[in-house]
C-alpha cells in the first residue's frame, strides 16, 4: 500500500492585480502541519519587472506565534522588521525571522533582480515559546555532497534548518525537532537518504523527474509520509531535479491561523488584528521602509467563529 499523501498546489495571487503568484500547498484541508512547518508557498520562476510592476513590493504586516523561512533560488529580496534587522535575502543563504509575541517586517525586491524563484515557509512555534521576543537569523550553509545508491555524486544538499542525519546540521534556532533542506539531485540517480524516524517528512518538486518512494510527482507537488520511516527513497528520470525536503516531529497542537496571525483562539485572533490596527508597539513600526504606502491594513475578521484546526487539518473543536 503507497502511504505517500500527495498535496497539489492551489494558485494564491499575493498583492492584487499585479501579484506574486505562488503555488500553496500548506495549509491543506487534508493537512495543516509537516512537523511544525504550517505554510509552504512555492514561487516562480516569476519576471517581477516589466511595464506594470517596477520590482516585488512586500509594505510592512504583521505575525505573531511563527517563525518564517526565507529560501530563494533566484533573485535578491531586502528585509526590513520591527527588530530593527535590515538583511538581504539571496540565494543558497537562509533568513529566518522569529515573531513570537508580534513583528511586523517588509520585502522589497532589488534594483538589480529580474526575477523571483524561491519558497517561504512558516513554522508553528509551540504554546511554551510562542510568545518570545522577536528575533532574526541568517545562515549560508554549505553544499554537501550526496552518494548515490550506485557509490558515485548524486548532487548536493543544502541542510538551511536543522539536521539531515550524516548530512550536516543548520545552527539556527528551532523551537521543535525540525528540518529543512535544498536537494539538487543529478539525472538518472536513485538516491537513499537515512531521516530521523520520529520525524514526519514532506518533499516539494521544485523542477526535474521525479519519483519519491514509489510516487511520481509532477512540479509544485508537496508530498508527504507520516513518521516510521527511517529512508527516504528518491529515483530522478531524464531531468535534473531540485527538490525542497521538510521534516519534524509531529505537532500536536491545535491553532487557529488567520491572514499573518497564529494562535490559539478566536479572540487572540481578534486581539492582535484589533492591536495591529491600531498601531500598538506589539508589532512596532519598520524603518527606512519607502514604498507606496507605509503598512499593508489587515483585513476584516470573518463574520464566523474562527476554529482551530489539527495536524490533519481537521476543525478542532
Amino acid at each position: 500500500m503507497n502511504d505517500v499523501q500527495v498535496l497539489e498546489a492551489r494558485q494564491v495571487p499575493l498583492g492584487g492585480m499585479r501579484s506574486l503568484e505562488v503555488r500553496r500547498t500548506l495549509p491543506h484541508k487534508d493537512r495543516s502541519f509537516v512537523g511544525a512547518w504550517c505554510f509552504v508557498d512555492h514561487y516562480g520562476p516569476e519576471p517581477v519587472r516589466d511595464l506594470e510592476r517596477d520590482g516585488m513590493d512586500v509594505p510592512p504586516h504583521p505575525h505573531t506565534g511563527l517563525q518564517t523561512v526565507s529560501w530563494l533560488f533566484d533573485g535578491e529580496i531586502e528585509h526590513r522588521d520591527t527588530g530593527g534587522v535590515h538583511g538581504m535575502v539571496r540565494p543558497g543563504e537562509m533568513n529566518l525571522m522569529t515573531s513570537g509575541h508580534g513583528i511586523a517586517h517588509s520585502e522589497v525586491s532589488t534594483p538589480e533582480t529580474d526575477t523571483l524563484h524561491g519558497v517561504q515557509l512558516w513554522v508553528a512555534l509551540p504554546d511554551a515559546d510562542r510568545e518570545t521576543v522577536r528575533a532574526f537569523e541568517h545562515h549560508a550553509p554549505d553544499d554537501v555532497d550526496l552518494t548515490g545508491d550506485d557509490g558515485g555524486f548524486a548532487g548536493v544538499a543544502l541542510v538551511f534548518l536543522g539536521e539531515l542525519p550524516g548530512v550536516d546540521r543548520s545552527p539556527v534556532t528551532t523551537y521543535t525537532p525540525l528540518l529543512g533542506a535544498e536537494l539538487r539531485l543529478e539525472a538518472g540517480t536513485e538516491l537513499t537518504l537515512d531521516v530521523d524516524s520520529s520525524f514526519e517528512h514532506a518533499v516539494l518538486v521544485d523542477s526535474g523527474d521525479v519519483t519519491f518512494e514509489g510516487t511520481q510527482l509532477k512540479r509544485g507537488d508537496l508530498a508527504c509520509l507520516d513518521p516510521g520511516r527511517s529512508q527516504l527513497h528518491f529515483s530522478i528520470g531524464q531531468f535534473p531535479a531540485r527538490l525542497v525536503l521538510l521534516g519534524g516531529e509531529p505537532f500536536e497542537e491545535d491553532i487557529v491561523m488567520w491572514w499573518n496571525f497564529l494562535g490559539r483562539s478566536h479572540e487572540e485572533i481578534v486581539e492582535a488584528r484589533e492591536q495591529y490596527e491600531a498601531g500598538n508597539p506589539r508589532f512596532g513600526h519598520v524603518e527606512g521602509y519607502t514604498g507606496k504606502t507605509d503598512r499593508i491594513p489587515a483585513p476584516p475578521i470573518p463574520p464566523v467563529h474562527l476554529r482551530p484546526r489539527n495536524r490533519r487539518g481537521r476543525i478542532g473543536g
